[in-house]
C-alpha cells in the first residue's frame, strides 16, 4: 500500500523558513513525479513544485519561482520542499503527491496523496 506522510509544517513568523518532508512507502517510484500541492483557506489547490523520482528533474509553478526549493533523498524515500522567505499568504495545507512519468508535467495524474502538513505564517 502506497503511503506519503508529509511532516515539517508549523507556525511560523514571515520571513523564516521551513522544510517540508514527505516520506514515500509502498511501492518504487522510479518512474514517478512527486509533487508538493497548497491549498489556502478558500481556494483551490495548486501546484507548488514536482520533481522526476529517477533524474532529479524539477518544475515549478511560474508565480512561485524562488522562495521554494524541491529535493529528493532516493536512499530515505524522502521528498523536500524548502520554503524561504515565508509570507502571510504561504499559509495553507501542503500535500505531497505522486503520479507516474509521461514526459508532461502539465498532464500529470496524481493518483497518490498525502494528509497534508499545515503551513501558518504570521505577519
Amino acid at each position: 500500500q502506497v503511503q506519503l506522510v508529509e511532516s515539517g509544517g508549523g507556525s511560523v513568523q514571515a520571513g523564516g523558513s521551513l522544510r517540508l518532508s514527505c516520506a514515500a512507502s509502498g511501492r518504487t517510484f522510479n518512474d514517478y513525479i512527486m509533487a508538493w500541492f497548497r491549498q489556502a483557506p478558500r481556494k483551490e489547490r495548486e501546484f507548488v513544485a514536482g520533481i522526476t523520482w529517477s533524474r532529479g528533474n524539477t518544475h515549478y509553478a511560474d508565480s512561485l519561482k524562488g522562495r521554494f526549493t524541491i529535493s529528493r533523498d532516493v536512499a530515505k524515500n524522502t521528498v523536500y520542499l524548502q520554503i524561504d522567505n515565508l509570507k502571510s499568504e504561504d499559509t495553507a495545507v501542503f500535500y505531497c503527491a505522486a503520479g507516474r512519468d509521461g514526459g508532461n508535467w502539465v498532464l500529470v495524474d496524481y493518483n497518490y496523496w498525502g494528509q497534508g502538513t499545515r503551513v501558518t505564517v504570521s505577519s
